[in-house]
């Protein structure tokens, strides 16, 4: 069944190959691996006909199924579809914490943030909604990782959180890579704390003013867009108002 699906696969992508737009595509993600070609809605039609066509009988099945199209995969366009068949609603019984290592391989051998942003917002994202508790050790021990892009992910698993964000789990994230000079994790930081102000943008000013020799200016640029200007005042942070 896993060859099948993964050959569906790769016999829709080839079919629906473009040759022009797969360079494009290769030089605006600075990848090593090419694309096929295929835009983004393209690849969610495929997907949705192809995978419906090749069902996979269990969870054990399906984390093969994604980890062999992820492992074998030629063209970037394959990877993603790893991604997106983890994402189906028919197998959401099958997001539990058996899932992290599966993840976790993702996200360290991706190691770019096309893969690494979606893995982290909408599959460890729901997992620690499911399991607070594991997946908040989990997250904190992300936190303090060799690899930026686990640093990363544990800083915006939150990203869709609004009002149910614990922010004590968010800033013992960031914490660790507050002194790093990585774009990638600094504008994590200010991502993260961006969307947080959609929900308490008095909290992001006052957590920025407090940190403000600690947060790299492009972190702080990337928290204060969602603040209002009356409220940045209040807070006085210098040269990000």
């Amino acid at each position: 069944m896993a060859h099948q699906l993964a050959a569906a696969i790769r016999a829709a992508l080839e079919k629906h190959t473009d040759r022009a737009k797969a360079p494009q595509m290769q030089r605006y993600m600075k990848s090593d691996m090419p694309y096929y070609g295929v835009s983004a809605p393209v690849q969610r039609r495929l997907w949705r006909e192809v995978f419906a066509d090749h069902p996979v009988a269990s969870c054990e099945e399906l984390r093969d199924v994604a980890l062999g199209l992820w492992r074998d995969a030629r063209y970037r366009e394959e990877r993603y579809a790893a991604i997106g068949l983890t994402d189906l609603r028919r197998y959401r019984s099958c997001q539990t914490l058996d899932a992290v290592p599966m993840y976790e391989e993702m996200i360290v051998t991706g190691a770019w943030w096309d893969y690494v942003d979606v893995l982290a917002a909408h599959r460890v994202g729901l997992l620690l909604r499911r399991y607070p508790e594991p997946m908040r050790a989990t997250m904190l021990a992300w936190s303090q990782s060799d690899d930026l892009w686990k640093r990363r992910t544990s800083i915006i698993c939150q990203n869709r959180f609004k009002a149910q964000t614990d922010l004590d789990l968010l800033y013992a994230c960031i914490e660790p890579s507050l002194a790093s000079r990585e774009f990638f994790l600094r504008k994590a930081i200010g991502w993260a704390l961006r969307q947080y102000a959609w929900t308490d943008p008095a909290e992001v000013a006052r957590y920025v003013a407090a940190n403000q020799d600690r947060l790299s200016p492009l972190s702080q640029r990337e928290a204060l867009k969602n603040v209002p200007r009356e409220i940045r005042a209040a807070d006085a942070a210098p040269g990000v108002s």
